[in-house]
């Protein structure tokens, strides 16, 4: 059998190539990604393509805190796809890879490793513990880039907390304040109370809660304008009815808001008047279950209730009645329970309205203060219940109903945020909207969607808090008068920060007293004294990796601003696109850079996106362990980069050998080669 299959074999031509039949690549891919390393291939690269015209991909910087996940995975992939074609077509297109190494999730781990100690270390130590954790997953995410089979600089990354780009960042903010778009106030902002720390709107996650929607009725105490002795309705048995779904903000009311342009009726239930606007009392009374009831006299325009007062429904203190256009008929009772010091309209309402105080009793934790009287000391969320219970028990609640809705949470502990006014540094978003708009039209969007998407997410957005009330991150660079207490912040001081960051790093900040930093002659503007403490916050994460544009670009001699191209997903336009446009239009009035590519999300095989918490997620270092990478970049490139990459767990799973499809192509591609063996007079070709 042997020597008549000899025999056949020898009459004919079969294929003739050196390329097997089996790919072998869990074998092969380490050995070529070792032969790229010894030979240099990057700096090689970059060394053939000088002198070319350059091409600027700018990384947007990953949080350096553990191994990197598929989308990482698919955002290095589709970046590095793009830095070799540009190199192939004619550019120098280098590549820096880039690290976001601040933030709260590393300073939570620093001190969980502390344990008791925490309450001892200083903000100096404490930072040390922080810059140790940070850098050491540098490297390791570095190497799960490299086994991807991703190229760059991975030798000199780029870190936010490396003391030239500190010092940058404090430049860009100097800037900033020069031109009058840095101010400090009291606001109500986005406030953590598990990371006891202000937020932005970028770290605002939306989930479905619990609550209960709850009707109150508050008793009126005064008629100035004599609206109810006109309509000859008793004031001692006339309530005005609120709605709300977070009780626990109650203790902090101190104002009813009606609309001036709608129309209000007394509705009579038994011997009581109750005030609510005409168009909402059937669906009032239908969610109160209240079916005997009766209209009273004739519809009375909002603007006549305007300064009533009301009895606080448990604290001995007097409300006010306003009005504001923010009120609708969507829902509720027309009648808006208004706390300045819980919620971005109402704090903008009370403005207009010097006599109404804001009111915050809740603490950095989320715990109720000795201004909510009985309930100091329970947590707001225990607080919803037993506030709600009371107030049924006295009568004040009309009507109760049990829902699920949207409410926001912090998208790095994932708990519940509450809104809270504080002393908060902002950045002025009014200030240069129009400006935001003009640099947008200058960008290309791929997809030409994002245009509208950044233009309508500016067009929303208030001032951005860009303070945080933590220690691992850049500080703030302001000082404050000992005397008067205004802060302070000029060209000069900005120089001296920051040149004392180029040098130092910003742990000087913590090392140096307030005199030792600020240049000597520098006097209060507003008493001319010259003593000074400085700002204990430091900048929103989001503030560092907005100034990679300054901090990166204008700073690696091997790059330039402003980038061709930014590219990450499409959560990006309300993070790290849109806050690097926003401090480079701010510093310098255009846009960081000329094009953005928005890439879709990694999804499950049902199309589900991957999460570890939904059992569904599946880790770059498993798909590698035994296998081969090319399964991961074929999938990423298959797939368009504006839409879902797919990642199959039962595809992922094989031996990349065992893929119908790459088995399929490899026996193509093999023939095809193969032929070439008898093609040009028998002399083999590529």
């Amino acid at each position: 059998m042997a020597k008549n299959k000899s025999q056949y074999d020898s009459t004919l031509n079969l294929p003739k190539t050196l390329f097997e039949m089996r790919a072998g690549l869990p074998k092969k891919e380490p050995v070529m990604l070792k032969d790229w390393d010894d030979n240099d291939l990057y700096n090689q690269l970059m060394k053939h393509n000088e002198g070319k015209p350059q091409f600027i991909l700018h990384d947007g910087p990953p949080y350096a805190n553990g191994n990197i996940h598929m989308g990482t995975a698919l955002n290095k992939i589709i970046k590095d796809i793009i830095i070799r074609d540009k190199n192939m077509e004619g550019f120098q297109a280098p590549y820096v890879p880039g690290f976001d190494t601040h933030g709260l999730p590393i300073e939570l781990k620093a001190l969980s490793s502390v344990g008791d100690k925490k309450k001892d270390i200083s903000k100096l130590e404490l930072r040390q513990i922080c810059e140790k954790f940070a850098t050491e997953h540098i490297d390791i995410m570095s190497d799960q880039f490299k086994r991807l089979g991703v190229i760059g600089d991975f030798e000199h990354p780029y870190l936010t907390l490396k003391p030239e780009f500190e010092a940058r960042q404090i430049e860009i903010f100097g800037e900033m304040a020069k031109k009058g778009y840095i101010y400090k106030g009291l606001k109500p902002v986005y406030w953590c109370p598990d990371c006891r720390t202000a937020l932005a709107e970028a770290e605002i996650e939306y989930g479905e809660d619990d609550c209960d929607s709850i009707f109150v009725r508050f008793h009126v105490s005064q008629d100035p304008n004599g609206v109810l002795a006109k309509h000859g309705i008793p004031m001692d048995k006339t309530y005005f009815v609120i709605w709300t779904t977070t009780t626990w903000t109650l203790p902090a009311n101190e104002a009813i808001c009606l609309n001036g342009q709608f129309e209000y009726s007394f509705v009579k239930i038994g011997e009581e008047y109750h005030i609510m606007a005409t168009d909402l009392v059937k669906s009032v009374m239908d969610a109160c279950h209240i079916e005997n009831y009766e209209v009273v006299g004739e519809p009375v325009s909002g603007a006549e209730f305007e300064l009533m007062r009301y009895n606080h429904v448990y604290l001995p203190k007097e409300g006010w009645v306003i009005l504001g256009d923010h009120v609708t008929l969507e829902s509720g009772s027309g009648c808006v329970h208004t706390a300045g010091g819980h919620g971005v309209d109402d704090f903008n309402v009370c403005q207009k309205y010097p006599q109404v105080p804001i009111t915050v009793p809740v603490d950095d934790g989320g715990y109720l203060t000795d201004l909510a009287g009985k309930y100091a000391g329970q947590r707001v969320w225990a607080a919803n219940k037993t506030i709600l219970a009371d107030l049924t028990a006295s009568g004040a609640v009309m009507g109760q109903l049990h829902i699920k809705h949207q409410y926001p949470h912090c998208w790095r502990c994932h708990h519940p945020i509450i809104f809270r006014a504080t002393e908060q540094w902002f950045c002025s978003i009014a200030k240069f909207r129009e400006d935001v708009y003009k640099a947008i039209d200058t960008v290309t969007w791929m997809p030409d969607w994002g245009h509208d998407r950044m233009t309508g997410m500016v067009r929303d957005r208030n001032d951005w808090c860009i303070s945080r009330q933590r220690t691992w991150g850049v500080p703030i660079p302001a000082f404050y008068c000992k005397k008067c207490g205004t802060y302070h912040i000029t060209d000069a001081t900005i120089k001296a920060v920051s040149d004392l960051f180029r040098k130092e790093g910003s742990d000087a900040w913590y090392k140096y007293e307030a005199e030792q930093i600020i240049p000597a002659g520098e006097v209060c503007e507003k008493c001319g004294a010259s003593e000074w403490t400085k700002d204990t916050d430091i900048m929103d994460v989001w503030f560092d990796s907005g100034s990679t544009h300054a901090a990166v670009l204008e700073e690696r001699p091997e790059l330039s601003f402003p980038a061709d191209m930014y590219m990450e997903g499409g959560d990006q336009f309300r993070g790290w696109f849109q806050s690097s446009l926003l401090t480079s239009v701010a510093a310098k009035g255009c846009a960081p850079y000329k094009s953005v590519l928005c890439h879709g999300w990694v999804v499950d095989e049902q199309g589900k996106q991957m999460h570890k918490s939904a059992g569904n997620g599946v880790e770059p270092r498993d798909v590698c362990a035994g296998r081969a990478m090319r399964a991961a970049w074929g999938h990423a490139g298959n797939g368009s980069a504006l839409g879902a990459a797919r990642y199959p767990r039962e595809c992922l799973g094989r031996r990349t050998d065992d893929v119908p499809a790459l088995k399929r192509r490899r026996f193509r591609d093999r023939s095809a080669i193969g032929a070439c063996a008898f093609s040009n007079r028998g002399a083999p070709c590529a």
